[in-house]
């Protein structure tokens, strides 16, 4: 059996490949429909936005013996101060509970209520409100992040590559990113939170960082490659891909498994907060944006390159090249994508000669 080192090597050499951009309109079409996906589900679903975007008071109650929703919806409600309660386990001992925006004087009197319903003493009862202004200020600025961060990755990508196909391709798997993101967390509801907006930063430019290192070996290895007969650029990016697969998967097991410890630890034992906010995006983000960069950038840069003259013309040189092929050259119709050449060491007459010394 094939250990991963081995198998490691054999792609990067070419003598093992997966046909991913062979197949490259199936991974886009499965794309599209994901993002279209994504975006259908957080509109009919709705995000579990947080006190910081929709606005209202929030009282953080500790030390109670009780952390079950129950007991703090019936205390709310039977104040008559709230409808719409919004109940969070915090810790082993805390709770967090969010509600509609209050009057100071409701705000005091729902905290007595709720010092008295558990028991406890008004200092173990702290209270804050955001008003409805300062959420839609955080909601436009978070909007307006996402658009500075779109537009900057345009401008670089394309200064980086000289290629905007590469900067469409890697914008079009971050909107992929994001869509997978915003519709788990509209299935799941978990709340959207200024800490989530940036998950989401960190998502992006992972997903892009992993992108760049695809697209720097796909240059890398389609540099003249127009100037030869016997391979395809798509045979060329799906190389790239191949050789990178490795790297990617390790890079993404390596960030996953501390994200996925606060995760799941965290919500086990924290319950539902700023940790888990932030690293469900992560968790999330992090996986969907490996998938991109393998399954959805590389392809689409090869759609965008196969719709120029000159790639159609070099496509059709390569086929008539190939469809000329002698019977017992018969490997080049199966040609593995493996431009490595093992060096050659010269013979002595090549080596550089040591100067006779004079004593």
């Amino acid at each position: 059996m094939m250990s991963f080192a081995q198998w490691g090597n054999a792609l990067y050499a070419g003598e093992k490949s997966y046909s991913v951009v062979p197949n490259r309109k199936k991974f886009v079409s499965i794309a599209a429909a994901v993002i279209v996906l994504g975006f259908v589900l957080a509109a009919v679903l709705g995000l579990n936005r947080s006190i910081e975007f929709t606005g209202g008071a929030q009282f953080d109650v500790t030390n109670v013996s009780d952390q079950s929703e129950t007991k703090a919806v019936q205390i709310v409600r039977e104040s008559g101060f709230a409808e719409s309660t919004k109940v969070t386990r915090v810790g082993t001992d805390g709770v967090r509970i969010q509600t509609e925006a209050l009057e100071s004087a409701d705000a005091a009197a729902l905290r007595d209520a709720l010092a008295q319903g558990y028991g406890i003493s008004e200092a173990d009862v702290q209270s804050s409100s955001i008003g409805p202004s300062w959420g839609a200020s955080v909601t436009a600025k978070a909007a307006q992040s996402l658009v500075i961060f779109f537009v900057l990755v345009a401008i670089l990508m394309t200064i980086y590559f000289r290629s905007w196909q590469m900067a469409a391709a890697a914008l079009l798997a971050l909107a992929h990113d994001i869509a997978v993101t915003v519709g788990v967390f509209a299935v799941l509801q978990f709340e959207v939170s200024p800490a989530t907006v940036i998950g989401f930063l960190t998502i992006l430019g992972y997903s892009l960082y992993d992108t760049v290192v695809v697209f720097d070996k796909v240059r890398e290895l389609t540099t003249g490659v127009f100037d030869q007969k016997h391979f395809t650029f798509a045979e060329y990016v799906n190389l790239a891909v191949n050789q990178t697969l490795v790297r990617s998967i390790n890079t993404s097991v390596v960030a996953l498994l501390p994200v996925g410890a606060i995760l799941f630890i965290g919500l086990a034992t924290l319950g539902s907060g700023t940790l888990t906010d932030i690293s469900m995006a992560l968790f999330i983000g992090m996986i969907a944006g490996t998938y991109s960069s393998i399954f959805i950038a590389s392809p689409l840069l090869v759609l965008f390159k196969e719709r120029s003259k000159q790639t159609i013309e070099h496509n059709e040189l390569v086929c008539k090249a190939r469809s000329g092929a002698s019977p017992s050259n018969e490997s080049v119709q199966a040609v593995r994508v493996a431009p490595i050449k093992p060096g050659q060491r010269l013979n002595n007459d090549h080596q550089p000669k040591r100067k006779k010394s004079h004593r």
